[in-house]
């Protein structure tokens, strides 16, 4: 960011929103005390934990193997998608059958029975090509020893309240017996996180990745790790000898600095007091958010008084608007655009100050949803014990459209972790990008575990 002027500066301060009131150690080792006491259970000895930080008992150090046939699911938001996946001889996905449907109940209430059917005639045609199903199942899920999965809740969209607490694989493989099918299923639950993460390993064979972490930025915010087993401490009975993916669920930290306009949003979300990380960085909080803090600058003074009234009659500001408006101050298709191009038209004298001014307080809120994302990762990579050695990065598999779209976000995550991560802690990354990931990553979960 370049020099802020005083009126900035000061309206940030004041509410502890400016980027550089969060000391990213202090927040990085609050974050790791965090996970400590997540992977201990939230209620521990050692205090109270706002990460669940899931075992997920999904491996990832079997070898991938080649021409082996696997089937995909990817069942997220409105969509169901089925494949047939395998990995030729140079290690590469191939991607056949591929078909897209509607998630069930996304229209109508579903009972358990029709909602597992629905997804069994989804993969009626292409059962016959694997004995295996990776599934990645997007919805809050508690993972089991076996692979299968238990859904805690659906998000409000889908319908189909009987499959609360209910067994996916389980019901899967029973509603495919009733179909006629009598071979039971090896069914290997995950959600998109975790199968992002295990993308990294299709794009990494020849490579030396010491580690992987998956990442997702877009509507919400999650992140996925390696912990070996004796750090689990809350799941004793597990084989200290190995190592597993941790589900953190990141988005629901509760211990980031909040400014005083964060406190304000949250207290006028469905969820108070709920997944405070998340509403500080991700895609469906950062656009309103930040029509809070530009709407509390208005009422506060820092602009003229014409463009001050203008603020302040915006009724909605999302996410891409705050993006397409760094982009093109003046000419973007966005509400922020469209006061200041007015305020140029009219020759207002003081339009040039009130535009520069308002760059700055959305360049800050980006600035400071960077560095939060880089706590976030850099806790993961510190956690891991790995990536210390030049030759051996950790491979961060980053998706999201947040984290891509976002203008200028990506740039300022990864000069963060350079300041941080690279330079005073000497654990080495890279991110990557993986094509249709979720598949790629249920591919691999399907035929190792």
């Amino acid at each position: 960011m370049g020099q802020m002027n005083n009126r900035t500066i000061d309206f940030l301060k004041q509410h502890n929103m400016a980027p550089e009131q969060i000391d990213m150690d202090k927040c990085c080792n609050i974050f790791l005390e965090d996970m400590e006491r997540g992977l201990a259970g939230r209620d521990s000895t050692s205090g109270t934990s706002t990460l669940d930080m899931i075992p997920t008992y999904i491996e990832i150090d079997k070898d991938v193997p080649t021409d082996k046939q696997v089937v995909v699911m990817d069942a997220g938001g409105t969509n169901f998608r089925v494949a047939v996946v395998h990995f030729n001889k140079d290690k590469q996905p191939i991607i056949e059958d591929y078909k897209l449907y509607d998630m069930p109940g996304i229209d109508e209430e579903v009972s358990k029975d029709r909602f597992f059917e629905i997804m069994a005639g989804y993969v009626r045609d292409i059962l016959d090509k694997s004995s295996n199903i990776g599934f990645c199942f997007s919805y809050p899920t508690e993972s089991l020893p076996n692979k299968d999965g238990k859904l805690i809740r659906f998000s409000k969209e889908i319908k189909a309240r009987e499959v609360k607490g209910q067994m996916i694989g389980e019901n899967l493989n029973a509603a495919l017996a009733s179909m006629g099918y009598k071979d039971k299923k090896h069914i290997v639950i995950l959600n998109d996180t975790v199968t992002t993460l295990l993308a990294g390993r299709a794009a990494s064979f020849g490579r030396a990745f010491d580690s992987f972490i998956g990442f997702i930025l877009g509507t919400g915010t999650n992140c996925a790790y390696i912990e070996s087993n004796k750090n689990i401490t809350k799941k004793p009975e597990l084989d200290p000898a190995k190592s597993q993916i941790i589900n953190t669920e990141s988005g629901g930290f509760g211990k980031a600095p909040l400014g005083t306009i964060d406190k304000q949003f949250d207290k006028s979300t469905k969820n108070p007091g709920e997944h405070t990380f998340e509403k500080m960085i991700s895609g469906a909080y950062l656009g309103p958010l930040s029509l809070m803090i530009i709407q509390r600058a208005a009422q506060e003074g820092i602009f003229s008084s014409g463009t001050n009234d203008k603020l302040n009659t915006i009724e909605e500001l999302t996410t891409k608007d705050i993006s397409d408006f760094l982009q093109n101050p003046l000419e973007g298709n966005n509400p922020l655009s469209s006061v200041m191009s007015d305020a140029v038209r009219r020759q207002d004298s003081l339009a040039d100050s009130d535009l520069a001014t308002l760059l700055e307080l959305v360049q800050a809120i980006v600035e400071r949803a960077a560095k939060l994302t880089a706590i976030n990762l850099s806790s993961a990579a510190i956690k891991s014990g790995k990536g210390l050695e030049q030759n051996r990065p950790i491979c961060i598999v980053a998706e999201g459209t947040t984290f891509y779209k976002l203008h200028n976000l990506k740039s300022t995550v990864e000069r963060y972790l350079n300041q941080y991560l690279k330079e005073q802690k000497g654990i080495y990354y890279e991110i990557i990008s993986v094509e249709n990931a979720t598949l790629i990553g249920a591919a691999i979960a399907g035929l190792t575990n």
